[in-house]
C-alpha cells in the first residue's frame, strides 16, 4: 500500500508543474490516446493535457499521427486543465522551435518560394530553408514550377550554424504517412474494388499507381483502353490521379493488377445487334499479320480480314496493299460477341455490290415494262373500247 505522504507530495508536484505552464507556451508532450473528439496527450509527471482530433488530422481527414507519437504544441488554456492547439505554430516557427523540431523528429510548415538550382527554396516563418528537388515529392515530376507558392509539412533533415543553414524534406514525412496507411489501404485493395490513385511512372508497358500508404498497383497498357494503346504516356502521365479497377491481388508476392477500360462502356456488349453477316462496313488497317489484317470498325472493335478474304495474290506485297491507317470498306463475314472476334472480308466487296447491281436491275425490269410493249397494250386496249360498224 503506498503511503499517502508520497501520493500528497507527487500530487502537489504535479499541480505545481501545472500552474508553471502558461498560457502561450510551446511544450512538448506524447500522445497518450486518441478518442473521436480529443486526445490525451502527457506533458510530463502525471500532467495530460487534451487537443482537439480535427487538429491532428491533414486535409483529406486522415490523422497524420497514432498514440505514442511526440507532439509540439501551443498551450491555449489553463482554465479547467491544460489545452492544446497546433493552430499557428507550424508556420510561425522560430529558430528554437525549429531546432527542436529537428531533434523532436517533428512537421514544420513551409511555404515554397521559388524553385532553385537542384531543389526549392522554403520559407519557414523568417527563416529560409532548402528542399532538394528528390525530396519535395514521393513522384518525380518534370514541372518544377509547380509546387511554387504551394505551402507544405516537412521534416527539417538537416540543422547547422543555429538554424541559419536548414535542408528540409516532405518526402520523408510522406513516406512516414505511406508507411502508417499501409496496413489500412491493403484492406481495401480487393479483387473487383474501385479504388482511386495516383500514376507514379509510365512505362513502355504500363503505368505504375500508387493507391496510397507506399503501395502501387501496375495498370498494364493492355487494361488501359478497349482500343490497342500503342503509346501509354497518351492516356495517362505521371503525377495523374485515376480511378481504376482492381483486377488480380496476389499478395505472396505484393502485386497488383489494374484495370481502366473496365470502367468504361465496352464497345463489344452490343456488337451483336451492330454488325450482322453481309453488311458493307468501313474501317482503318490497324496492323498487317502473316495470316491477315486487322482493321478498327470503331474504337474497341476490331475484326480479321484473313488472307483468303484480302483479294491480293500471294506473289503481291500484302502489307503494301494494306497500309496501317489506311480507310477500307469490308464486308462482315461472321460475328462471335462473346470471343470478341469478327471476321470481315475485303474479296466480297466486290462481289456484293455486283450482287446489288444485279438486284437493282432486276426489280427496275420487274416493276417498268419496255415502251413497245406498252404501246402494243394500249392499242390493243383502245381498238377493243371501240364499237363495231354493221
Amino acid at each position: 500500500m503506498s503511503d499517502p505522504e508520497e501520493d500528497f507530495a507527487a500530487l502537489f508536484a504535479a499541480s505545481e508543474r501545472v500552474k508553471r505552464i502558461e498560457k502561450g507556451q510551446t511544450i512538448n508532450g506524447t500522445i497518450v490516446r486518441i478518442g473521436h473528439e480529443v486526445a490525451l496527450v502527457d506533458v510530463g509527471g502525471k500532467s495530460e493535457a487534451v487537443i482537439d482530433v480535427a487538429e491532428l488530422k491533414d486535409d483529406e481527414g486522415r490523422l497524420e499521427v497514432a498514440e505514442g507519437d511526440r507532439l509540439q504544441a501551443r498551450v491555449v488554456s489553463t482554465s479547467g486543465g491544460l489545452t492544446l492547439s497546433r493552430r499557428g505554430l507550424l508556420g510561425a516557427a522560430t529558430a528554437r522551435q525549429l531546432e527542436d523540431a529537428f531533434h523532436m523528429h517533428l512537421p514544420v510548415e513551409g511555404r515554397v518560394e521559388r524553385a532553385v538550382k537542384g531543389g526549392y527554396e522554403v520559407r519557414m516563418a523568417k527563416q529560409r530553408a532548402f528542399c532538394p528537388i528528390s525530396q519535395i515529392d514521393i513522384v518525380r515530376n518534370t514541372e518544377p514550377a509547380q509546387h511554387e507558392g504551394r505551402t507544405y509539412r516537412f521534416l527539417i533533415i538537416e540543422f547547422k550554424e543555429g538554424g541559419r543553414n536548414l535542408v528540409v524534406s516532405r518526402r520523408a514525412l510522406m513516406e512516414e504517412e505511406q508507411k502508417a496507411n499501409a496496413a489500412e489501404v491493403m484492406k481495401s485493395i480487393v479483387e473487383g474494388a474501385v479504388v482511386t490513385g495516383r500514376v507514379v511512372s509510365v512505362r513502355e508497358f504500363g503505368a505504375f499507381v500508387e493507391l496510397g500508404g507506399g503501395v502501387q498497383g501496375l495498370l498494364h497498357v493492355s487494361e488501359m483502353g478497349w482500343t490497342r494503346v500503342s503509346d501509354p504516356s497518351l492516356v495517362v502521365k505521371a503525377g495523374d490521379e485515376v480511378t481504376v479497377k482492381v483486377l488480380r491481388v496476389d499478395a505472396d508476392k505484393q502485386k497488383i493488377s489494374l484495370g481502366l477500360k473496365q470502367l468504361l462502356d465496352d464497345p463489344w456488349s452490343k456488337a451483336g445487334e451492330t454488325y450482322q453477316p453481309g453488311q458493307l462496313r468501313k474501317g482503318r488497317v490497324t496492323r498487317v499479320a502473316e495470316f491477315g489484317v486487322f482493321v478498327e470498325l470503331e474504337p474497341g472493335i476490331q475484326g480479321l480480314v484473313p488472307m483468303s478474304e484480302t483479294g491480293v495474290s500471294r506473289d503481291m506485297d500484302v502489307k503494301k496493299a494494306f497500309p496501317i491507317s489506311r480507310d477500307i470498306e469490308v464486308v462482315v463475314l461472321e460475328v462471335d460477341q462473346s470471343a470478341r472476334r469478327m471476321r470481315l472480308s475485303v474479296k466480297g466487296v466486290e462481289e456484293l455490290r455486283e450482287s446489288h447491281e444485279v438486284r437493282e436491275y432486276t426489280e427496275r425490269a420487274d416493276a417498268a415494262p419496255t415502251e413497245s410493249l406498252g404501246s402494243l397494250g394500249d392499242r390493243l386496249r383502245t381498238a377493243s373500247s371501240r364499237p363495231r360498224q354493221k
